[in-house]
């Protein structure tokens, strides 16, 4: 039997016609493509964090609770002891236990566009998947579509990020609590970007049952850990905690991410400079009249080139060194757009400065 043949025999239609989640090669680049938090740790800083690391069992399995941790990030977002929390390997993970529990004739919702592993997880799970499209000029919630759809499909999950990736904006609080009122199922609030947006709807879980949020420390500055968290009710966590693999936050992350959350003035420092650079970044895009230049509540800006210009701007910009997100092969509201992180000083510089280059040689 070939390969061909087995792969057609095992595997569902779905998986088969799917296309692997891509990371482009950085190497060589200033990564300015996937929303990282630029700044290194203080050199005293990185010497502490080693020797905590000293202590790590590498030999024992970690915590499988993550005690410690949970209660760290309790208190690094003041999460009362009445929310009760899940703890992932990044966001990711979590999306994919809640698609996970879900019986395979139940509908799934999410804006369009937004973070793309909501759609892909679903696919992937054979959930049948709506995407109401965002109002093209603002980027807004399309409610009457949306509560339209709430009502035909009855999704058992509706995921809203919030502020949008890759949008960066953050969608009216009104909005969202209509859309939470009218659901009769889970509201996931994805609030990845908080850090940079004075904007949470985590006071609200005491009011809603239906409503969970979800939070991840890769923006914040720790990427590199892939850890995320989600909160609610304790009913509807403990479920979900039933199909978490054990061991699933290795014994360096709870570590590491302990240590990090209890020194969290250099993160809230790091945070505001990034603030300021993206005011920077937005006034030097919009200099520019031939772009159209969207405001972010997120350490990503995006940005609509002239007609058909994306792919080329984008190349230009990797000739001279610079990687950005190239988002015009989405289709829909991305085409001609492109987005970009928001770096130290010095990158933002270099991307500007790359950018008016491209733009002049187009044009």
């Amino acid at each position: 039997m070939s390969t061909t043949s087995l792969i057609s025999s095992l595997f569902r239609a779905e998986i088969q016609s799917m296309s692997a989640y891509k990371v482009a090669d950085a190497h060589g680049f200033i990564k300015l493509d996937a929303m990282e938090n630029p700044y290194h740790w203080p050199p005293e800083l990185t010497e502490h964090w080693l020797t905590s690391l000293r202590s790590c069992a590498l030999n024992r399995y970690p915590d499988p609770e993550a005690t410690r941790l949970i209660e760290t990030l309790r208190g690094h977002d003041e999460i009362p002891e009445s929310v009760a929390m899940l703890l992932g390997n990044g966001s990711d993970e979590l999306i994919q236990l809640l698609l996970m529990a879900l019986t395979p004739t139940q509908a799934v919702l999410a804006p369009a566009p937004s973070f793309v592993m909501y759609k892909q997880i679903s696919q992937s799970l054979n959930l049948a998947y709506f995407a109401p499209s965002l109002h093209a000029e603002d980027f807004s919630l399309d409610i009457a579509h949306t509560l339209h759809l709430i009502q035909s499909h009855q999704p058992a999950i509706i995921f809203i990020a919030y502020p949008n990736n890759p949008t960066g904006n953050l969608f009216k609080a009104e909005d969202i609590h209509t859309i939470i009122n009218a659901s009769t199922g889970l509201v996931v609030i994805d609030e990845a970007y908080a850090p940079f947006a004075n904007a949470s709807f985590l006071p609200e879980l005491q009011r809603y049952k239906n409503v969970l949020i979800m939070r991840t420390l890769s923006k914040l500055g720790l990427a590199g850990l892939r850890l995320g968290y989600l909160m609610g009710h304790t009913d509807i966590i403990s479920q979900l905690n039933k199909i978490r693999l054990p061991y699933n936050i290795n014994v360096l992350t709870q570590v590491t991410a302990e240590f990090a959350l209890s020194h969290k003035h250099v993160f809230t420092e790091q945070t505001q400079l990034i603030c300021q650079h993206r005011q920077w970044v937005f006034e030097q895009l919009q200099a520019h009249s031939e772009l159209t230049v969207f405001p972010s509540a997120a350490n990503f800006i995006l940005f609509k080139t002239a007609a058909q210009q994306a792919d080329r701007i984008h190349a230009h910009l990797k000739t001279q060194g610079v990687l950005i997100k190239n988002m015009h092969s989405q289709g829909g509201l991305m085409q001609d757009c492109l987005r970009v992180t928001i770096g130290t000083e010095a990158e933002n510089k270099a991307f500007i400065s790359a950018l008016t280059t491209a733009l002049t040689t187009i044009n």
